[in-house]
């Protein structure tokens, strides 16, 4: 058993409660009595890469909630677990789809927006009780992070402060001990989600890159870096920062073995002036 399932839960806050009519506008509650939604970044795993501001706000806080697969704690959490105080209140937010996409009829889209919907007005009953709810995101809130569906639906309504977190692709160029962009070099960020063609079009004249949402995608991404003449300057990473960290040369890796939480960076050519 977690030594945190004896924890206060939500449980006591009906999930159907809403947030009064203009909390947080003209002609509502003042915001001085509304809790403050807090996205915090807790970085890409490793406990110390977590900031002061982040630490200070996440132990303050009453509620601390956090994205998890079914059955799972989540990254995000088991990074801040050994941050937490006892009385905090838990608010697991439950994936209803990990891994694979189901393919179609399954609405995927309109399954995850009545997840973000829900999970929002979880969080808004605590906000309009007065209560702060520091949510976790891996890496930074603001960078890929599901962080922003709460805050799309929240921060019109509620006090919403951000604190960044270090992002996985600085975390993986540190893993990697690979600069990244020097001087007036530019870079740019990729989905391995994308199609083929549109990577393929994407990268062919780049100076450097980091393509993330590897997982499944693997093999499609090799294929195009190798096609291109990229696969020899590719630097390969899986989960940077964390206890199972591991790298490889990208042409040993087996697409099958590929987590989420996998990158491969381009670096920029090395600048010979200094």
């Amino acid at each position: 058993m977690s030594p945190f399932d004896s924890r206060p839960t939500s449980g006591d806050i009906p999930l159907t409660t809403r947030w009064p009519e203009g909390a947080g506008t003209r002609g509502g509650l003042p915001q001085q009595a509304l809790g403050r939604l807090i996205g915090i970044g807790v970085g890409p795993g490793d406990p110390e890469l977590l900031t002061l501001k982040a630490l200070r706000l996440l132990r303050a806080a009453p509620v601390v909630a956090y994205y998890a697969g079914p059955r799972k704690r989540g990254n995000a959490f088991s990074t801040v677990q050994d941050y937490l105080r006892e009385e905090q209140i838990l608010l697991p937010l439950v994936y209803p789809v990990t891994g694979r996409i189901p393919p179609p009829p399954f609405d995927y889209e309109g399954v995850m927006c009545a997840f973000y919907d829900a999970s929002s007005e979880r969080i808004a009953a605590h906000l309009a009780a007065g209560r702060d709810v520091v949510t976790l995101c891996e890496g930074d809130p603001f960078f890929y992070g599901s962080f922003m569906y709460l805050h799309d639906r929240l921060a019109g309504r509620f006090r919403a402060e951000i604190v960044p977190g270090v992002c996985s692709v600085v975390a993986s160029a540190a893993a990697l001990a690979t600069p990244l962009v020097y001087r007036d070099q530019s870079m740019l960020v990729l989905s391995g989600t994308l199609s083929e063609a549109e990577l393929e079009r994407r990268l062919a004249d780049v100076d450097a890159a980091a393509i993330m949402k590897l997982g499944s995608n693997f093999e499609k991404v090799r294929r195009v870096l190798t096609r291109l003449g990229l696969a020899g300057r590719a630097r390969y990473v899986e989960r940077a920062t964390m206890r199972d960290q591991r790298i490889r040369p990208l042409a040993e890796i087996d697409p099958a073995s590929v987590p989420y939480f996998s990158m491969v960076l381009l670096p920029g050519a090395r600048w010979t002036g200094a």
